[in-house]
């Protein structure tokens, strides 16, 4: 018997890692994370509690976050170590508008969250949020080409530009397979703001966003795990933050030089097959 649950743990433990590894990839690129994690769960089931299973799907985010702050804590961390200037005024001013861009996509989560799961958390939604944003990118990455951008850098963000960046999250707290970054991103190249700078702020977004969320769904979910449930957990996180650790850098010097419409075009062929999958095959 005992041999028996060895073996399945360990198959979880493997389905841990791999969705980790979706998760440090797609967390960061603007192709929904969420939305494939929900998509990889059609193909490979966890054998977990259905509740342990809508928390890990929040929670392994965490990982990917914790990427963030290490690869960017001198801009992230407000206090500085010398004397006469311990305080960061810029990373304090960066942090306030974090934190306004922030609050319509949290008004929406606590008031709405699993109604919210109830109604879009399936392959229908991600499939048709896949194919329509990448439609978007496509159409706003041709419509800016050649343009020059108005705001080159967090400091320029005005409060009015912030909280129209927190408006286009919103669709992502709505709708699984929009893709939190891809929103915010995609906002923020309409409203005149650069790639880098785009990639930046969405990226300094999501720290409060999933820290939050993840927070909210572990108490949700209560503290009664089980072993296995915290290495799966933390086997997930594990891997999701160094995989992210690579995909920041990636996505960091890829847009330096390209467009984002590979990903708008991505999230199509990824949209069509899916719905094809599941209306001719399955």
């Amino acid at each position: 018997m005992s041999g028996i649950m060895g073996s399945i743990s360990f198959l979880e433990m493997m389905k841990a890692v791999f969705f980790g590894i979706i998760e440090g990839i797609t967390e960061w690129l603007p192709i929904s994370s969420t939305g494939h994690m929900i998509l990889f769960q059609e193909f490979v089931k966890m054998d977990v509690r259905p509740e342990f299973w809508d928390m890990f799907l929040v929670v392994i985010q965490f990982g990917a976050i914790i990427a963030v702050v290490v690869l960017f804590w001198n801009r992230l961390w407000p206090f500085a170590s010398k004397k006469n200037h311990w305080i960061k005024k810029e990373v304090f001013s960066m942090w306030f508008k974090v934190v306004v861009a922030c609050i319509p996509a949290a008004v929406i989560g606590l008031l709405f969250d699993e109604k919210l799961e109830e109604l879009f958390y399936n392959y229908q939604t991600v499939s048709i949020a896949l194919i329509t944003f990448g439609i978007v990118f496509i159409i706003v990455e041709t419509l800016h080409k050649g343009k020059d951008s108005k705001i080159h850098s967090i400091a320029e963000l005005s409060y009015l530009t912030v909280i129209y960046i927190g408006l286009f999250q919103v669709l992502a707290a709505i709708f699984p397979g929009t893709s939190r970054s891809g929103a915010t991103i995609i906002g923020a190249l309409i409203l005149g703001v650069s790639r880098t700078v785009a990639a930046e702020f969405t990226f300094f977004m999501a720290v409060p966003v999933m820290a939050g969320a993840s927070l909210l769904k572990i108490m949700q979910f209560g503290f009664s795990f089980t072993i296995e449930e915290l290495l799966i957990l933390g086997t997930g996180m594990l891997v999701a933050f160094m995989v992210s650790i690579v995909a920041i850098k990636f996505l960091m010097g890829y847009i330096k030089k390209h467009d984002f419409k590979i990903f708008g075009w991505y999230r199509i062929v990824l949209g069509i097959l899916v719905l094809l999958y599941f209306w001719i095959i399955k």
